[in-house]
């Protein structure tokens, strides 16, 4: 991997944990459980990417 490929998958890894933390953060607040359950959901898919990129290192 190149540094330019690997500064771009870390940069993509950063983003992710911020949606991540954002998602969790936001669905821990919102009192509409089914908007919730979906800000959840969203939660469950970064995480999903944010793997996908680490498991590129």
């Amino acid at each position: 991997m190149t540094s330019k490929e690997l500064l771009y998958v870390e940069d993509a890894l950063g983003h992710e944990t911020f949606m991540k933390n954002c998602s969790q953060q936001t669905a821990s607040k919102l009192q509409d459980p089914t908007l919730s359950a979906y800000v959840g959901e969203l939660t469950q898919k970064h995480n999903e990417i944010f793997n996908k990129f680490l498991n590129l290192l």
